[in-house]
């Protein structure tokens, strides 16, 4: 293969650098705001909701911990943040994933990479990469930090600051790397319309949403309640962008399943929402609406595709898809769904179902899963199989007109 394009990665994550909130809210809410304070803590659990069982320890390890509407909201951790442990004297070739464990960190023990903009941007020069979209930490997902909150008029107002620290400092045009990823009310349709306006009216082309927002008591994309929402990111070109994880809930085979059981079929949540947007009639509606399934992977695509199609053909006698549908599901998935992956050597060698022109790649910078920073080598040793043409959509084009990115 010839030399791989720079990589444009469609899903990274920031850690909230601790002043965004204190510094970027209106002077009125910053004392409910959100802020950061440092504390001992003891062993986390994972809770129903995709929230943590936090307890201080005074013996415990340290960490900083976000605090907002007087309340511990989270605590930062090592298998969030890569610890400078892991690379014992910034050797990257000593990279250690076994430091990344479910326990406390502060910003100091952290890589500087997961919150300052411009370590970051040395981070993935090593990596090969030059374009990142970063999805949230302490805001979640898709913004369910705030959408849960009390006080409406702040939660909107963090929000507001959220995306005016995304756009004006993270994303900093000096800087050049990374690529704006913007909340929304989603309490609200016609403050979501507004903000995504707001946002795409200064070059914004990517927002978060949830996978399946009914399981975060929000109304379905069948309800109709959506609609203004997605004819603003169709007339604006802003593609929606949904995160495993982002419905607040995982799959998993029974309650007391180990944890690798729901990690390994997290995708599921991602082939379920697919099913609703492909057969609900959206990307009908809405012609230019694109969507996307940040970390969702590939591999599972090409069946679930095939699948839709046969449903629509066989079992339209009683379930009347093609009166909502006028062709079959797969062709509004072509152009418009985009598929994000990292570990995946299956989907790529499914290129020809999963379609060349749907896929993209992510590092998932600092997570436990990021390819970082053997995200280069790594590449080679999956793409050898495909042209040069090809490789460059994976990698680069496809993100790029995806996001509308003024890029080559």
């Amino acid at each position: 293969m010839s030399e791989l394009p720079k990589i444009i990665s469609v899903d990274d994550h920031v850690v909230e650098p601790a002043h965004v909130w204190q510094t970027w809210l209106p002077e009125k809410y910053r004392e409910k705001g959100p802020r950061v304070e440092r504390k001992r803590w003891g062993a986390f659990a994972l809770t129903k909701g995709a929230k943590y069982q936090m307890t201080e320890d005074p013996e415990g390890e340290w960490g900083d911990a976000w605090i907002y509407e007087d309340e511990v909201i989270y605590v930062q951790k090592k298998f969030v943040a890569i610890p400078k442990a892991a690379t014992p004297g910034d050797d990257l070739s000593k990279f250690d994933k076994t430091v990344m464990t479910m326990t406390a960190t502060t910003y100091d023990d952290m890589r500087p990479g997961c919150y300052d903009a411009k370590a970051r941007k040395e981070d993935f020069e090593l990596n090969w990469v030059d374009g990142s979209l970063p999805f949230p930490t302490f805001p979640r997902f898709c913004g369910q930090t705030f959408y849960e909150a009390s006080d409406k008029e702040l939660a909107l107002a963090c929000v507001r600051a959220y995306n005016d620290w995304m756009v004006e400092e993270w994303c900093d045009p000096a800087i050049g790397v990374n690529i704006p990823l913007c909340l929304i009310p989603l309490w609200d349709v016609d403050l979501a319309v507004a903000e995504i306006q707001r946002n795409a009216a200064r070059g914004v082309r990517a927002l978060c949403f949830s996978e399946l927002p009914t399981r975060l008591g929000l109304p379905s994309i069948h309800t109709g309640y959506w609609d203004p929402m997605l004819a603003a990111c169709n007339d604006t070109g802003t593609t929606i962008c949904m995160h495993v994880g982002s419905s607040s809930t995982e799959p998993f085979s029974s309650p007391d399943a180990p944890k690798g059981a729901g990690a390994m079929v997290s995708f599921n949540n991602s082939m379920a929402s697919l099913g609703d947007w492909l057969f609900g009639g959206q990307l009908v509606r809405f012609p230019k609406l694109k969507i996307a399934y940040s970390e969702g992977q590939i591999g599972w695509i090409p069946y679930a595709l095939e699948r839709a199609d046969t449903v629509w053909e066989q079992h339209n006698a009683w379930q009347n898809s093609k009166a909502i549908l006028p062709e079959a599901p797969s062709t509004y998935y072509y152009g418009r769904v985009f598929g994000c992956f990292t570990w995946d050597h299956h989907g790529v060698k499914s290129l020809d179902e999963v379609g060349e022109n749907n896929i993209c790649f992510e590092t998932d910078y600092p997570h436990t899963d990021t390819t970082w920073p053997h995200t280069k080598e790594y590449v080679e040793r999956i793409l050898a199989d495909v042209t040069p043409e090809q490789a460059y959509k994976i990698l680069r084009g496809n993100a790029i007109a995806m996001l509308e990115l003024d890029r080559v």
